[in-house]
């Protein structure tokens, strides 16, 4: 059996301990899931692991002919190669077999009467026989284009950060070395690309160490999960799911442990517990919502003390409004006649291709990128904070707590009680000991993690996040989607993270490339798993899910005001939406005082689906007759 073992392992970085007298054994089906909060060690670690860092002490043994490899945040690829070369660049065996053969046979056809010619190109085509090299081009292939890479003479230079993160990927896989390492191999791929990669390493023969934040993925993929925490490494058997189970239950044995961290964690193991399969099927989400309430009778109440909750600028009926928009950005169509209606507390999932313009939606609603044609308005209450890809500069030389004082010394919560920047960065998971640190000593991760916390301090009552799970760990996710939960406000997230979008998400905008945009009500997984029933059963014509949103009723192509009666129905709609508003705040209220009361909780849910159908119909009807008011 192939075995890696580990012994004292240490390693600081300044005067912090990333990691301290570590020991541990990867053996050779081991499927480890490494997770941990940003800045706490876990590139380091598999960069110690690689051997492409030797700041550490303790010892790494392996046996002789052991083979490690490691696909980074960044992969260093030579920009002057094509997607082919690039992939065959490596170090590893079968690449430099693969060029010792091309540069053999290369020397017999020039030369074909010297002797010594032929030997070498004899000696090539045996070693290639022996680690069965001839497949590999076409491995390469097949993976590049389940990475949704097809262009492989395409110079690296041309390409984006996310299509090189790919090549790279797929020169590691291509490798099939004794340990994989992997670090945040899910970033800029789509959900296809993403189901791909499951299956793949699935199969795969050898070890994998992964950092990732996808939780689904750690579910389907990991059999260990290991956790580094202050420098100790805890070390959990089974998926992501077995993880927060029994973490949850380690941090409640634990008297230092924050109590705000214990009731995130019993947040997460009542969501797990709904079971990917039940969250999968249209049946199952009246489950699902039910369940929510069973597991959170008695502890909701106190999550509100636990979660951040912020106060915010009271936000008006309407929030954003596109009308006919269009738009080509560099000879793609991105928008064309694009329509909707974003309200006040919606929750927008838009996932969908790469490059099909996404971002540039964002772009727009922000008003950062104007439009071809039609229009973009913005409520006058609107208070719209966005966090971006690519963040703004931060200044290096600040402490962290001097960075977001420039916000405020305090902020009030939405009763109206003063929070404290120290709390602040402790619930967004920044222990008190690093307040002071300097913001140029904390890595890539902890960085964005401070921005967010200054954009929230802000007090949005719209937040745009653009694929924030690329680089927040999983513990600042849980913070995130927890303060979501509660926040009263807009929520607009492109994401390709499953797991996040089917928590923070009731809406979708799924965009299909060249403006094709599909629209659907519920959850990201209940999409999916729509498109590929509906796949299966037309495999070769793609078709939309059954239960994808009712677009409003076409208008009468004359209609240029409205009628006496339809007058009247517009001066008292939204009265009508007030008072459902009030009704279905009176039957949630009505739901966590009959917790125990299966019987009438039932009842209550029954009486909140009416209400939200009634309201979906209304505001159809509001945004209709709101074409022809004055």
């Amino acid at each position: 059996m192939q075995t890696l073992r580990a012994e004292n392992l240490h390693r600081t970085y300044g005067e912090k301990v990333l990691f301290d007298n570590l020991n541990f054994i990867i053996n050779e089906h081991d499927r480890i899931g490494l997770i941990g909060v940003n800045g706490s060690g876990k590139t380091s670690l598999l960069d110690t692991l690689a051997g492409v860092s030797n700041d550490q002490t303790g010892v790494i043994d392996t046996p002789k002919e052991y083979s490690i490899g490691y696909l980074t945040q960044k992969p260093a690829l030579d920009e002057n190669l094509t997607v082919m070369d690039a992939v065959f660049s490596g170090d590893q065996p079968v690449f430099k077999t693969i060029r010792r053969y091309e540069a053999a046979l290369a020397a017999y056809g020039a030369h074909p009467e010297d002797p010594k010619a032929l030997q070498r190109y004899l000696d090539a085509e045996a070693q290639m026989n022996e680690e069965d090299a001839w497949t590999a081009e076409s491995d390469v292939k097949t993976i590049l284009t389940q990475l949704k890479i097809t262009d492989l003479s395409q110079s690296i230079k041309t390409m984006s950060g996310g299509q090189i993160k790919r090549v790279g990927l797929a020169q590691v896989l291509i490798q099939s070395p004794d340990l994989l390492l992997l670090d945040e191999p899910t970033n800029h791929l789509d959900f296809d690309s993403i189901a791909w990669l499951q299956q793949y390493l699935s199969a795969y023969k050898g070890a994998l160490l992964v950092v990732t934040h996808d939780r689904y993925f750690l579910d389907q993929v990991a059999n260990q999960i290991w956790e580094l925490d202050f420098g100790k490494l805890y070390q959990y058997p089974g998926n992501y799911q077995d993880y927060v189970q029994e973490k949850a239950e380690r941090v409640n044995q634990e008297a230092v442990a924050d109590r705000k961290q214990q009731r995130l964690y019993q947040q997460e193991l009542a969501w797990m517990k709904a079971g990917a399969q039940a969250r999968s099927t249209k049946q199952q989400a009246r489950i699902n919502r039910f369940n929510d309430l069973e597991d959170n009778v008695g502890t909701r109440q106190v999550q509100h003390n636990v979660a951040i909750s912020l106060g915010q600028q009271r936000l008006g009926k309407k929030v954003i409004e596109l009308k006919e928009a269009s738009l080509d950005l560099g000879g793609h169509h991105i928008l064309n006649d694009f329509s909707d209606l974003i309200q006040a507390g919606e929750r927008i999932g838009i996932s969908g291709d790469n490059g099909a313009g996404k971002s540039s939606l964002l772009n727009v609603i922000a008003q950062r990128l104007p439009l071809d044609s039609g229009t973009v308005s913005i409520g006058e209450t609107v208070k719209m904070a966005y966090y971006t890809q690519q963040i703004e500069p931060i200044p290096e030389d600040k402490r962290m707590i001097n960075y977001l004082s420039e916000v405020g010394q305090t902020v009030t919560d939405k009763d109206g009680n003063a929070v404290s920047v120290t709390d602040l960065l402790e619930q967004f998971l920044f222990p008190r000991f690093m307040h002071g640190t300097l913001i140029r000593k904390l890595s890539g991760g902890e960085k964005r993690r401070l921005y967010l916390l200054k954009l929230l301090m802000e007090q949005p009552n719209v937040l745009l996040l653009d694929e924030p799970t690329n680089d927040l760990d999983i513990g600042t996710l849980t913070v995130l989607e927890d303060y979501i939960s509660q926040f009263a406000g807009t929520v607009i997230t492109v994401s390709h993270d499953r797991y996040f979008l089917d928590k923070v998400a009731d809406r979708l905008l799924i965009f299909n490339g060249n403006a094709q945009i599909d629209r659907y009500s519920g959850r990201f997984s209940t999409y999916l798993n729509d498109r590929l029933k509906a796949d299966k059963a037309q495999p070769t014509e793609k078709k939309a899910p059954k239960t994808v949103a009712k677009e409003t009723p076409d208008k009468p192509k004359k209609k240029v005001k409205l009628t006496y009666a339809e007058q009247k129905e517009w001066e008292g709609i939204e009265g009508v939406i007030d008072g459902l508003e009030d009704q279905k705040s009176q039957v949630k209220d009505a739901m966590n005082a009959n917790g125990a009361n299966y019987d009438k909780l039932a009842d209550l849910q029954q009486q909140l689906d009416q209400l939200d159908q009634q309201l979906d119909d209304k505001m159809a009807r509001w945004e209709y007759l709101s074409e022809y008011a004055d």
